[in-house]
């Protein structure tokens, strides 16, 4: 398949349309036929409501690094991994796949904003976020009528998107359970660090550091470079080993879907690691240096 650069980032970010519900849906149409789709779509323009302030019980999502765009990616990505795996003859069962994804949707929930809370900006939630993130989604599935281990199973899940929890230290009780917390895992990781804003989006997440008062970096370049050594140190062994290497399917899911032979969550990444590696090369630390090589506008 031949596309310019246009369609193929169109087709990276959301597939066939502009609302990646479509793809999601196209591809569980493959994998899970039966699955439930109105519960999903009811839970897509729900959390769609929720970050843009159209719901009586949350404020607008503020923070401009993990925002709507994020957890749409990240929900993008895990079911791509899920239908490589099918196209790898794997049999993983509805349900799993039905975890996976809803754990992917809430996975940043907790840095919305309750009308009834004080703070001005959902990054006073960063460290923590997690686990507001299971609370707020366990309100939701009971209200839905989901079982209690299935939404015990979605928390554990959304805690494979702490990097600051190790894997191993988390208790699966299934193959399969391990299987979604690693797909949920490996997806939030790339569906980040693949993004073609993913550069011109470090310097919101600073301000997001900042506004949390955690004051580990003095400037967006600093960032940048500590971004840089995550990368080689924790994001390259995270995903080949601690999440299984889940990433492999995603080449199968590109193959099979769109006749391509690479995975482009990789590929962006790697182009955007090296490319954070010369402005690292060539700026000083201040945000005017900085614009002259961060020049794509991320959207609103």
């Amino acid at each position: 398949m031949s596309m310019d650069n246009i369609a193929l980032s169109k087709l990276f970010e959301t597939g066939r349309t502009d609302d990646p519900l479509d793809e999601i849906q196209v591809l569980l149409a493959i994998i899970a036929p039966s699955f439930p789709r109105k519960p999903l779509e009811d839970l897509h323009q729900v959390i769609g409501l929720l970050f843009n302030g159209k719901h009586p019980q949350y404020k607008q999502s503020n923070t401009k690094y993990h925002d709507l765009g994020h957890t749409y990616s990240v929900v993008l990505a895990t079911i791509r991994i899920f239908h490589g795996l099918y196209c790898d003859g794997w049999d993983v069962s509805e349900e799993t796949v039905s975890k996976a994804l809803y754990s992917a949707y809430f996975h940043d929930f907790g840095l919305l904003v309750k009308r009834s809370e004080e703070e001005e900006s959902g990054a006073a939630f960063t460290i923590g976020h997690e686990k507001r993130s299971m609370f707020f989604m366990a309100d939701y599935l009971k209200e839905k009528g989901f079982s209690y281990p299935f939404i015990t199973d979605c928390s554990v899940i959304i805690q494979a998107t702490n990097l600051g929890i190790d894997p191993d230290r988390l208790f699966f009780h299934s193959a399969e359970m391990q299987l979604a917390a690693f797909a949920v895992g490996t997806a939030d990781i790339l569906a980040q660090m693949a993004d073609r804003y993913y550069l011109e989006r470090l310097p919101f997440l600073f301000l997001e550091f900042q506004e949390a008062g955690l004051d580990v970096h003095n400037s967006p370049q600093e960032l940048m470079q500590q971004t840089s050594k995550f990368y080689h140190d924790v994001v390259i062994d995270r995903l080949a080993h601690s999440f299984g290497n889940v990433t492999r399917y995603l080449k199968i899911h590109f193959r099979e879907r769109w006749a391509m032979e690479e995975n482009l969550y990789l590929v962006n990444m790697k182009k955007n690691i090296k490319y954070m590696q010369y402005i690292i090369a060539q700026t000083d630390a201040d945000m005017f240096s900085l614009r002259k090589y961060l020049r794509r506008n991320p959207p609103a």
